[in-house]
Parts: structure tokens; C-alpha cells; sequence
């Protein structure tokens, strides 16, 4: 079995205690705009009914639902957390559309278990933050989608402007873990880790730099789209170059 990434794990056990949250308390922390990024990255990859698409860390489900919802689409959406992909598991049984549409996998982003261009279209959420070698996981994902397919992303990013940046690092050091803790004990240890998390990741790799890598993945029109003031970040490109 291979050894899990040491970032990787890291997030593993932080996700482990709030699946069962982990939708209402993603939109209480970010007041609301976690659904608006994840909406916009629904948007940008315009699919049509017939395409395939993986969803990468797929979490419980959200942007798989989305993407079916107004794409009429297929998902396959992986994820490493068992705990997650219960929550997902669970939205399948609710939603019939969903069940027949999505199929669940538990998988690495750093190994995908498909053939070089097995989907039309890709999509991952809030997951570079949390590999050792963001650079390699871009190339794995190019690699699995058709030249001409697009590839889409939701992360958080930190407000360039010095205001709001000094706002958004006040939020982030106190007002994530006292909001979390509101929530669950688990969650206020996510509160915590989140801060440091985004800004330490912002700071290495930033939206040009990161536009950057997805060149070199091979993901070319790279689109950056930043939102609420920056705070969150959809960026989206075509496997094998092409306009946006």
C-alpha cells in the first residue's frame, strides 16, 4: 500500500470529524461565499449533457451535485476521506439524479486510477493546499482529461488589497476558530488550521505563479477569477493549450 503524503494526512485526520457539517459550516465561515465559488467554477467549465467528468477531492458531493444539476452531465468523483465520501454516499441516496449520474471513488489525487484521457473534463476543490507536490497532482489531472477539456479549480486565496488583507488575516486568527467552535470541537480545530493553511499557501504560491504550473501541467487559456475581494480564487484552462 502506498504511503500517505504527510500533507495529505494531515488533511485526512482534520476531515475526519466534520463531514456531518461540513456543507452548512463551509458557508457559515466564509458568510456565504463558499456556494457563490463553487458556483462560478460550475459555470466556467460549460459542459454539455454528454460529457464525462472527474471531480477531484469531491468531498461530499457538492460540485458533483452542481455539475449535474445544470450540466445534465456524468461525474465520477474521487476522494481520499472514507468519512467524506459517506456524506456523499448518503446525497446519492437522496437525490436519484445524483445516484445514477455519479459514481464514488476513494483515490488520490497524486495517483489516479484511470487511462490518459478518460474524461472530457475535470474539476477539484480546495485540494493544491493539501498535497506535497502541487506541480505533479496538476500534471496527474491533465493527464486523465481529452485534449480540448476543461479544467477547473476553487481555492482560497488572501486579498491583495492592505486593508482588506489585514482584515481577512484578523477573521482568519480570531474569527475562524471562535465561528468553528460554535459549530463542533472538530471544527474549531479546522478554524485554526485554516488561517495559516490559505495565507501560507497564497504566499508560495500565488495566482500567477500557480497559473504558471497549470501551463506546465500542460493547461493552457488559464482564466484567474478572483472573488470576494480575493478571498476566493476559481481559475479554470483547456487541456492542450487553446483559448479560454
Amino acid at each position: 500500500m502506498t504511503a500517505v503524503a504527510p500533507r495529505s494526512r494531515r488533511a485526512l485526520e482534520l476531515f475526519a470529524g466534520i463531514p456531518a457539517e461540513y456543507d452548512a459550516a463551509g458557508a457559515l465561515l466564509s458568510f456565504g461565499q463558499d456556494p457563490r465559488w463553487r458556483r462560478a467554477l460550475v459555470a466556467a467549465v460549460a459542459l454539455a449533457p454528454t460529457d464525462r467528468v472527474l471531480d477531484v477531492a469531491t468531498g461530499t458531493g457538492l460540485v458533483a451535485a452542481a455539475l449535474i444539476e445544470r450540466h445534465g452531465c456524468s461525474v465520477v468523483g474521487v476522494d481520499q476521506s472514507e468519512e467524506m465520501l459517506a456524506r456523499a454516499r448518503a446525497r446519492q441516496r437522496a437525490d436519484r439524479s445524483f445516484a445514477a449520474r455519479c459514481e464514488l471513488l476513494c483515490g488520490e489525487a497524486e495517483r489516479l486510477p484511470f487511462a490518459d484521457g478518460s474524461f472530457d473534463a475535470l474539476t477539484f476543490t480546495y485540494l493544491l493546499r493539501y498535497v506535497d507536490d502541487p506541480a505533479a497532482v496538476l500534471h496527474e489531472m491533465a493527464r486523465v482529461v481529452k485534449p480540448g477539456g476543461r479544467i477547473g479549480m476553487v481555492e482560497f486565496g488572501v486579498p491583495s488589497r492592505p486593508v482588506l488583507r489585514r482584515l481577512w488575516h484578523l477573521y482568519a486568527s480570531i474569527g475562524l476558530p471562535l465561528l468553528g467552535r460554535l459549530v463542533s470541537q472538530p471544527w474549531y480545530e479546522v478554524g485554526r488550521f485554516l488561517g495559516p493553511s490559505i495565507a501560507s499557501f497564497a504566499e508560495r504560491l500565488p495566482p500567477a505563479r500557480l497559473a504558471s504550473l497549470w501551463q506546465d501541467a500542460g493547461i493552457g487559456g488559464v482564466v484567474v477569477r478572483r472573488l470576494s475581494f480575493g478571498a476566493g480564487i476559481v481559475m479554470w484552462g483547456t487541456r492542450g493549450g487553446g483559448p479560454g
